[in-house]
């Protein structure tokens, strides 16, 4: 058995895919690993390129869109290490990021997953890298305004970001943008959960991590760059990002809180959606900087379409469910 199986579900991400392998190939040097490429049949070409520029890379074409979940599950199956690294397509590996995660991993007696410092493609932090389980009240006042000015504050669970914390911090959740879990746990845990089509297996799994009596790990001197939103670029992906992670939310809040808890998430969405629009319907009559108006008629589109899955108008949701 090799020290590590790193997994990488493509979907429409073919320019990003290339980057991502070849960081890994030029930055990882340390650990015995190989890489596994699921297509999610999007047939971008990715195909082709890791048949003519990474012989090495296990490249399997699913015919249907899997999800994440299922789909990083099939490349589970057909991985061979004693730990795993699940991986976006749209990052780029720094330095010796993918070690470092393999050595406090195998350090760090109760650490079942850890996660690493996620840069933006700007190289700016990416806050999201680290969260708390939600609820309601972290999903309401969740807004890159108040975690920035006011990082301590626990219901963000922001104390990584604080200066000078290089040693591994424990943390709720890291994002399934880049997780290494040890392979006997996530057998343990029967894998990820197929209960979301995408954006709540990192809360599902961490959760479960927890449960199991184990610890999430966030290494700040592991560092790797996530652009984001490779496989999100048209209009229509962006409606299905917007949408498909609050639903995905409210079914973790379901799952994990209950059937009255969950009600009264969709019902306070509801509320701040409102009172989100006729802010954000002030500043944009206010701003007079172009760029900025720009960015606030987007806000204003996306919590439009918040409030409309809120009350239960996006029923296209249930071809996913």
């Amino acid at each position: 058995m090799i020290d590590l199986s790193i997994i990488i579900v493509n979907w429409n991400s073919a320019e990003y895919l290339e980057k991502c392998v070849r960081s890994i190939y030029s930055c990882t040097s340390k650990v015995d690993y190989e890489i596994i490429v699921v297509d999610n049949a999007s047939y971008d070409g990715s195909d082709e390129l890791i048949k003519d520029d990474f012989s090495g890379v296990k490249f399997i074409q699913s015919k249907e869109n899997l999800g994440f979940a299922k789909a990083n599950n099939l490349g589970y199956h057909h991985s061979k290490g004693r730990n795993l690294l699940f991986l976006n397509p749209d990052t780029e590996i720094i330095d010796s990021a993918i070690d470092k995660l393999y050595f406090y991993l195998e350090s760090i007696p109760d650490a079942g997953a850890i996660g690493c410092k996620l840069l933006n493609s700007d190289l700016s932090l990416d806050t999201s890298c680290v969260q708390p389980f939600p609820s309601i009240l972290n999903q309401a006042l969740d807004a890159e305004y108040f975690k920035t000015r006011f990082p301590k504050v626990k219901l963000w669970s922001s104390n990584p970001f604080i200066p000078n914390q290089n040693s591994p911090v424990e943390v709720e959740v890291i994002i399934g943008a880049c997780i290494m879990i040890r392979r006997n746990l996530f057998d343990k845990l029967g894998m990820f959960s197929t209960d979301y089509f995408m954006y709540a297996e990192d809360l599902d799994l961490c959760y479960k991590v927890r449960q199991a009596g184990y610890k999430t790990y966030y290494v700040s001197e592991a560092e790797i760059i996530h652009h984001g939103g490779g496989s999100t670029k048209t209009k229509q992906k962006n409606d299905f990002k917007i949408i498909m992670m609050r639903e995905s939310v409210l079914r973790f809040i379901k799952k994990t809180k209950g059937g009255i808890y969950s009600y009264l998430y969709r019902l306070t969405t509801i509320l701040v959606a409102i009172c989100r629009l006729f802010l954000i319907a002030i500043l944009i009559g206010l701003e007079k900087n172009e760029s900025k108006k720009k960015a606030l008629n987007f806000s204003f589109y996306k919590w439009k379409k918040i409030l409309t899955w809120s009350i239960g108008l996006e029923t296209w949701l249930k071809e996913y469910y």
